[in-house]
């Protein structure tokens, strides 16, 4: 219950600097998630003449008080949807975020395996190689002992 609340609470934190980014964008944050469709890379990276049209509309369109999403859609209208720096979360680009993730799952699974048989492994080497001592070492390990204790 607990937990709970505190994941509500952490969900509600954060959502508002996301809103506000949607709301309000700042020139810099558009920039480093739009690419240019000359050069390939982010705006914010880029001196190229439609990198310079691409920020003049941005920063002509927070002026006049679009939204983010707006900005974007205007700008895939303009120059195509390979000005988005990130994939959809559709169709064969969902790849893109799901591979990711299950490569590091896997990887997981794939190191705790590895280390519960190695673990296993070594116990039952640790059982095998141990031979039992002759009679007479064993009586002077345990006479040792006993002065040691004393």
């Amino acid at each position: 219950m607990m937990r709970t609340l505190v994941l509500a609470l952490a969900a509600l934190v954060l959502a508002g600097p996301a809103a506000a980014s949607e709301a309000r964008p700042t020139q810099h944050e558009l920039e480093s998630e739009l690419i240019c469709p000359t050069c390939h890379t982010t705006l914010d990276q880029s001196n190229a003449p439609v990198a310079q049209q691409m920020k003049a509309v941005i920063a002509a369109r927070i002026a006049a008080g679009d939204t983010k999403s707006e900005i974007e859609v205007r700008l895939v209208a303009d120059y195509g949807r390979g000005v988005l720096a990130k994939p959809d979360v559709k169709g064969f680009d969902l790849l893109a975020w799901v591979l990711p993730i299950a490569g590091l799952l896997i990887g997981a699974v794939v190191v705790g395996v590895a280390a519960w048989r190695w673990s296993a492994r070594r116990d039952v080497a640790d059982d095998v190689d141990a031979e039992p001592l002759e009679p007479e070492l064993e009586q002077l390990v345990d006479e040792e002992l006993r002065r040691l204790e004393a």
